[in-house]
């Protein structure tokens, strides 16, 4: 058994004019259908998206030890 390619036979396909083409108008025929790249996409690096969340939390570490020893100062002033 051999089996049919997914593309319509233009022979008994309602709407297409002699040698394939389509008149103004009409919808073309679904046909066959390859997606994706011919190449592979490199996998982005796990190492970058770490490294950004570490830079982030010592930011904000850095800018609530500030904001602490700040309202410390102040506290022992008398403030």
């Amino acid at each position: 058994m051999t089996s049919q390619g997914p593309d319509p036979d233009p022979r008994t396909t309602p709407g297409l004019e002699a040698g394939g083409g389509v008149p103004p108008g009409e919808t073309p025929p679904d046909s066959a259908q390859t997606s994706g790249t011919t190449h592979r996409e490199p996998r982005q690096s796990k190492a970058m998206s770490t490294a950004w969340v570490v830079t982030i939390v010592v930011s904000v570490a850095l800018i609530a030890g500030f904001f602490l020893a700040y309202l410390i100062v102040y506290l022992v002033n008398g403030g």
